[in-house]
């Protein structure tokens, strides 16, 4: 399987469900170092693969053998300029809260966490909607449009 490969739609979801919970008890407790390994795992699903994401292996492994089987897709590069975008609002969190920045912090993890639950809740992945629109207007991404 590719780098790039379509996805499961609900391995996303239920990583958004995660990223919530991790970015709830950030905001809750403002544990920066939480917040710092979140933006750790945005990094890897970003920049390397999505697979590498610790929540996609849980969803394979226990929830989706229990799941019917779906034949619904998504393609992975919008998923990982996603990842891009929760990458940039953690780590601006991260300087934020270790810098003494309290504010900078809560309010950059505040926005990955509106973004992470309306994916997760509603499937309104932000993110790739961003990535579609810059898809459709702008000359970088002009080699990835369809012919």
């Amino acid at each position: 399987m590719s780098l790039n490969a379509p996805v499961d739609p609900r391995g996303p979801r239920f990583s958004a469900w995660m990223t919530t919970v991790i970015l709830a008890v950030v905001l809750l407790t403002g544990w920066w170092r939480l917040l710092a390994a979140q933006t750790v795992l945005f990094a890897m699903c970003a920049f390397i693969s999505l697979k590498l994401n610790p929540w996609g292996h849980v969803y394979r492994a226990v929830l989706q053998p229990r799941l019917k089987p779906s034949s619904e897709r998504e393609e992975a590069a919008p998923l990982r300029f996603a990842q891009g975008v929760g990458f940039v609002f953690t780590l601006v969190g991260v300087i934020g809260y270790a810098t003494g920045l309290t504010t900078l912090g809560v309010v950059a993890t505040a926005g990955a966490l509106v973004a992470a639950f309306l994916n997760a809740a509603f499937g309104l992945c932000l993110g790739c909607e961003m990535y579609l629109l810059l898809r459709r207007h702008t000359p970088v991404f002009a080699h990835d449009r369809p012919q």
